[in-house]
């Protein structure tokens, strides 16, 4: 058995029949090690977005704040996942921060593992797709030496917000067009898909940007569980074309009775079980390269309520 320090602890059940194996108990906290197929989680502690883009501070504590609700839960066919730790952003230097994150998701798919980040603010979207970038290029030039068409990267951003503002310097709200003018420079194929978008959250404007992009949307109230058959359909039909699926929750598109301890609370929100049922679909779509959590706030967290439901959805995705 394997108890890890730090957040990685809970109630031992050796004593009782069957697999009483908790994460707590297969975790290895170690920032490498890991092999081709394991799931490793990583920790970007960022505020600096959500100051720049004048929301509720308290997300950089969002990564060990999910970690701790994640100790305890059962660990079923999971026979050992990696902990690599948190990349921290110091007071204002999101740039350095989110430079250090995409160097080491790069090295977490260099190794073939499948990386799950933990946020922290939404600015965790720049510097997750920044690994990715680093080793799609590296991919590109081993399979087609630089000069085969690249695959198409779609992206899966679960989220009440676009985040495609133009302002700079980068903060929370622009990780997306950020993303999308990278690829533009680079002739990288992307797909930005939006799912739960609220009109009461963006501005005319931002709809018309996201339409300038080609950005793939939906609405909240289009995206209940009456919706659900339609939007999977969607969505296979995107996963269909990509070659590599990025996907991102901003915990915030969830209502705000599930999701409290968020920057922006959702008055109406995707429920939790249709987000599951996108992260269950991109899962076995077998394209699924990077994953990451946005926006855990525990400062306005109930009772752990948001904190539970993250790492809930960070149980899915690490799962085999």
């Amino acid at each position: 058995m394997n108890i890890a320090q730090g957040p990685w602890q809970g109630r031992n059940d050796a004593s009782e029949q069957g697999d009483t194996r908790r994460l707590f108990q297969v975790v290895k906290v170690e920032a490498s090690g890991y092999t081709a197929g394991s799931s490793v989680l990583l920790g970007f502690a960022s505020d600096a977005g959500v100051k720049r883009n004048k929301g509720r501070l308290g997300a950089a504590s969002g990564p060990l704040a999910i970690r701790n609700m994640l100790a305890g839960l059962p660990a079923h066919e999971l026979e050992q996942f990696w902990d690599a730790g948190d990349i921290a952003c110091e007071g204002d230097a999101l740039e350095a921060a989110q430079a250090a994150l995409g160097d080491r998701v790069g090295q977490i798919l260099a190794a073939g593992a499948r990386p799950v980040v933990l946020g922290g603010g939404h600015e965790i979207a720049w510097g997750s797709f920044q690994g990715l970038a680093q080793y799609l290029s590296k991919l590109n030039a081993e399979t087609a030496g630089g000069e085969g068409a690249k695959p198409p990267v779609l992206i899966v951003n679960m989220d009440a917000h676009f985040d495609l503002r133009t302002s700079r310097p980068g903060s929370s709200g622009t990780p997306f067009d950020q993303i999308l003018e990278f690829c533009q420079e680079h002739q990288q194929p992307v797909t930005y898909a939006c799912f739960g978008i609220s009109r009461l959250g963006n501005t005319r404007g931002l709809f018309e940007h996201a339409e300038q992009l080609g950005a793939v949307y939906e609405e909240d109230t289009d995206m209940q569980e009456r919706h659900l058959d339609e939007r999977l359909a969607q969505l296979d039909g995107l996963l269909e074309t990509a070659g590599h699926v990025y996907l991102t929750i901003d915990l915030d598109v969830l209502p705000a009775a599930v999701a409290p301890g968020v920057s922006a609370p959702a008055a109406y929100g995707v429920p939790l079980s249709v987000v599951e049922a996108f992260v269950a679909r991109i899962k076995a779509s077998g394209k699924l390269r990077l994953a990451d959590i946005a926006e855990m706030n525990p400062v306005f967290d109930i009772d752990h309520h948001t904190a539970r439901v993250a790492a809930r959805l960070a149980w899915r995705l690490l799962m085999p």
